[in-house]
């Protein structure tokens, strides 16, 4: 059996730019995609931690150190400059790489500069 699973995250990162009329996709930070393990045109997801918004698009390499997080065409209506959104790209894997595998989680600041990096997230206790 195959497991689709998270292979990688950029956690709250803050769009720093909106394009409707650029090609379809999200410009990120090359730093970030690097540090992330995304490769360019990739597909990837995007929640909108502000709005609930979610979509898919692909990822397109971004100036490395700028912090660029632009949303263009059409999935620009689902964002906004300021924004706080979460970048998750998948893979699939079979059922023994699936336990193994650990995925690379990014943190930034308000600038989207990386702050730390981990490849767990802490168990949610009950509230």
């Amino acid at each position: 059996m195959q497991k689709t699973m998270l292979h990688a995250k950029l956690h709250r990162v803050r769009v720093t730019q909106v394009e409707i009329d650029y090609e379809g996709s999200v410009a990120i930070d090359a730093s970030l995609l690097d540090a992330a393990g995304i490769r360019e045109y990739e597909r990837i997801d995007v929640f909108n931690v502000r709005n609930g918004e979610r979509f898919s698009t692909y990822a397109i390499r971004g100036e490395p150190a700028s912090g660029l997080i632009s949303v263009n065409g059409a999935a620009a209506h689902k964002a906004a400059v300021g924004d706080l959104i979460i970048i998750c790209a998948f893979g699939i894997y079979e059922e023994h790489e699936a336990h193994a595998m650990k995925p690379r989680l990014i943190y930034v600041d308000a600038g989207n500069r990386i702050v730390r990096s981990s490849h767990t997230i802490p168990m949610q206790a009950a509230g």
